[in-house]
């Protein structure tokens, strides 16, 4: 991973599955908070701002998560490419990771739905927190 960013998820009742465990589906949603974090934190925007689209989600689960764990999202980018940007996640419990993941965001026209190129600005701050390279 590049330089990282870490985001502390809520384990909620609400997430649990009948095992007492947070439901699968429930990780994307942590991945979620934690990408939209990074927007605001990072890129110092509100995420309404900006026009990123998930494209791919691929997630490993290790171990469950439980109510009580106190769940932490480590986020860095993999990849940056002219409208896309690739994430790489883990998801840790006590420091140990219980489940990694990754995400590809396109950057699209609001009024055309199709993909366009990343702000300047905003490549600019990715490359320099992220430690990437973006493409010439």
């Amino acid at each position: 991973m590049s330089q990282e960013f870490t985001h502390e998820v809520p384990v909620r009742f609400r997430d649990l599955d009948p095992l007492d465990h947070v439901n699968h589906a429930v990780y994307a949603t942590y991945l979620e908070a934690a990408r939209i974090a990074y927007i605001e934190e990072v890129l110092g925007m509100p995420e309404e701002d900006l026009a990123f689209v998930v494209a791919t989600l691929e997630i490993s689960y290790d171990r469950p998560i439980t109510y009580g764990d106190e769940p932490v999202v480590a986020l860095s980018i993999a990849e940056l490419g002219d409208s896309s940007c690739t994430m790489e996640y883990e998801i840790r419990v006590d420091g140990a990771v219980v489940s990694t993941a990754e995400t590809t965001i396109v950057h699209v026209d609001h009024e055309t739905g199709r993909p366009t190129p990343i702000p300047a600005d905003v490549r600019r701050r990715l490359s320099e927190y992220g430690e990437v390279e973006a493409p010439a």
